[in-house]
This record gives structure tokens, C-alpha cells and sequence, in this order.
């Protein structure tokens, strides 16, 4: 499996991007209570959304909960016109706690859903590693938490990134969404924390 550093992972055998918490329609939610975020940021994300695409030439997705943020607003309507476009890549949806959606869009839109979890040969998927998650003895894929990690100096000053969290039994990885706050994770031992640290990868421990 490849790492990105535009918050995915690249399942090279399955030909399979995973990614986790797009939020798609977030900021179309914030402006219609009233706080004026810019469509651009949701613009962007479909745009490195795009791009991975292209890079990796998957034949499926693979969303690990949170593809959309609340309710249908505009945002989901230029969604629905860009997977119109990309009919030949099989989309599958784990349900996240904000994916609400009513099962009609999702199926108009050619997403299959997945709840609580999905399971493939080795590895199973699901939204939130503190649900409940099946007793497979598989590896986990999750996000829902959006892992981040702080670097600190000798000056005391630090900085914060977002990072894909891996521990023996499961993976977190980083909210695809750049319009998302982090919890930090505090790594044990024989546990491995990949930071985002300016479009590249950096493995801290």
C-alpha cells in the first residue's frame, strides 16, 4: 500500500484508493447557517480528489465514513455532476455519523453503502474503530477521529500535522478534508505515525 500526501492510501493489488472524511458539503452547511466560508475550499478538495485519481488510475473507492457532512445543498449537486463524469470507478461508502443521506441520492449517484462495516479478504473498513467492529481477526481501516501530531522544539514552540496513525491492529487515517480540525494521537510503542509535513510524507516513529 502506497501513501499519499494528499491523505490517502493507494491499495496497489485491489487497485483501490482509500480515503477517509471528504465532509463534501461542509462548507456549503456553514453558509447556510450564516458563516461565510468560501466554495473554493470545497473546490480544492474535489480537485486533489481528481487528481489522486489520476495519478493512481484506481478502479474502485473506497470511503471510510464521512464522503458527505449534512443534508443536500449546491456542494452535492456539483458532486452529482462530477461522478457523473466518472461512471467507471466503483465508489464504495462506509457509513460515517454524517453521512445522512436519504439511500435514493446515493443510489442516483452509483455509491454503494456499507454499514456498519466492509469487509475485504484480509481487511476490514469501518468509520469509527471504537465501534463496535467485527471479531475477524483483520487489519482495520477507520478514520472518523482526523489523527494529527505535534512536533515540539527545544524552544517549546511546536506544530501540529495531520498524519496516518498505523498500531498492530488497525490504521487511522488523516481526514481527507483540509477543512478539518485534528486530534492528536499519542503513539505507544511498536506503533507507527506518518506525518503530512508540506506534500510529503515523514515517518516520526
Amino acid at each position: 500500500m502506497w501513501l499519499s500526501s494528499d491523505r490517502c492510501i493507494y491499495w496497489e493489488a485491489e487497485k483501490t484508493l482509500i480515503i477517509s472524511d471528504l465532509h463534501f458539503g461542509k462548507t456549503g452547511h456553514f453558509r447556510k447557517a450564516g458563516i461565510p466560508v468560501p466554495q473554493t475550499v470545497y473546490k480544492e478538495d474535489l480537485q486533489r480528489l481528481v487528481a489522486q485519481i489520476q495519478y493512481f488510475q484506481p478502479q474502485q473507492l473506497i470511503v471510510v465514513g464521512d464522503l458527505f457532512h449534512s443534508k443536500m445543498n449546491k456542494e452535492l449537486d456539483l458532486f452529482k455532476r462530477w461522478r457523473s463524469d466518472l461512471t467507471d470507478i466503483s465508489i464504495k461508502l462506509v457509513k460515517g455519523n454524517h453521512d445522512i443521506l436519504h439511500d435514493d441520492w446515493y443510489n442516483e449517484t452509483g455509491i454503494e453503502v456499507y454499514s456498519p462495516y466492509l469487509t475485504i479478504g484480509d481487511f476490514t473498513f469501518i468509520h469509527d474503530i471504537e465501534d463496535d467492529s467485527p471479531r475477524t481477526g483483520n487489519y482495520h481501516f477507520s478514520g472518523h477521529i482526523h489523527p494529527g501530531i505535534s512536533i515540539r522544539g527545544n524552544g517549546k514552540q511546536s506544530l501540529h500535522f495531520p498524519c496516518f496513525y498505523f498500531t498492530e491492529n488497525y490504521c487511522v487515517l488523516p481526514a481527507f478534508s483540509r477543512f478539518t480540525g485534528t486530534y492528536g494521537v499519542n503513539p505507544q510503542k511498536n506503533e507507527n505515525v506518518f506525518a503530512i509535513i508540506e506534500n510529503s510524507i515523514v515517518q516520526l516513529q
